[in-house]
This record gives C-alpha cells, structure tokens and sequence, in this order.
C-alpha cells in the first residue's frame, strides 16, 4: 500500500513591509508640503474682554477673523480704532460687506470672529456688525479670555 504525502507549497505568507517606511516619509512630506500655516500680521492692538462662560469652536477652518482695536504706531503708541481683516487695515467700513459676502459665498457654514479690544470705540463695532448683517454673515461669536475666579 502506497503513502502519499501532502506537499507543503514553498511560499511565505508574511506580508512585506520593507517599503512601509518609504511610503510613510512621502506621505509625511506630502503633508507637510500641501498644509497652510499661516498666521496674521496684526496691525491693531487686541487686549481681549473677560469672559465667564466662553465656548470653544473646534472647526478652526470655518472661522473668517475680524479685528478691532487701535492701530499700532511706532514707539509702542496707539491710534483711533481701525479694523483689520486678514493682513490688511480697512479704509471704508462700507467695503466689510462686499468683502464678507464673498467669503460667505466661497463657505456658507462661515463663523465670522470678532477680535475686539477691550477699549475698542463701540460705535465701530456696531458699524462692523451692520455690515456683516447686510452681506449675510449672521454666525458671529465675540473672542474673549477665560475669567479667572479667585
């Protein structure tokens, strides 16, 4: 009577990860290529209000910031209240609107932050937000600090 043998195959069955690390480095540059970070130059002051119940926006992407304070000057001094979007100083408060409605065009889930300086002329602001009403931008949210309780 004849034996027969089962034939085991000769191949492996571990996957190769030999060129994991090259495929994770080019994703890492990728990434690192591709992400925008890019921070403000500010051109107003900003001594933020206190605030006791404050609420933090985790989205950062959908957030369009508006500053308003007084403008620096050389040697440390200030100037009258101004408004600064992005990079630049705002002339005419009249341009918020045509300048708003077309960032809310590009992202209708825009929240519009308003960075105003503790000091800051209320009539300025009540001037800004007439103008984020008129382009359509009514998602606003006031950036404060956190009340320290002692």
């Amino acid at each position: 009577m004849a034996h027969f043998e089962k034939k085991s195959a000769k191949t492996s069955q571990d996957v190769p990860t030999s060129a994991m690390p090259d495929v994770v480095f080019m994703l890492l540059i990728f990434f690192m290529v591709t992400t925008v970070l890019r921070e403000v130059n500010l051109q107003v002051q900003i001594n933020f209000a206190q605030a006791e119940n404050i609420e933090k926006i985790e989205q950062k992407r959908l957030i369009s910031y508006i500053y308003i304070g007084p403008e620096k000057q050389q040697g440390n001094q200030t100037g009258p209240t101004r408004v600064q979007i992005d990079d630049a100083l705002i002339e005419d408060i009249g341009a918020i609107r045509n300048l708003m409605y077309d960032k809310y065009k590009e992202q209708p889930k825009l929240i519009v932050s308003l960075r105003v300086n503790d000091e800051s002329e209320f009539g300025v602001v009540t001037d800004v937000q007439e103008e984020l009403r008129e382009a359509g931008t009514l998602r606003i949210n006031y950036s404060t600090k956190q009340e320290v309780n002692n």
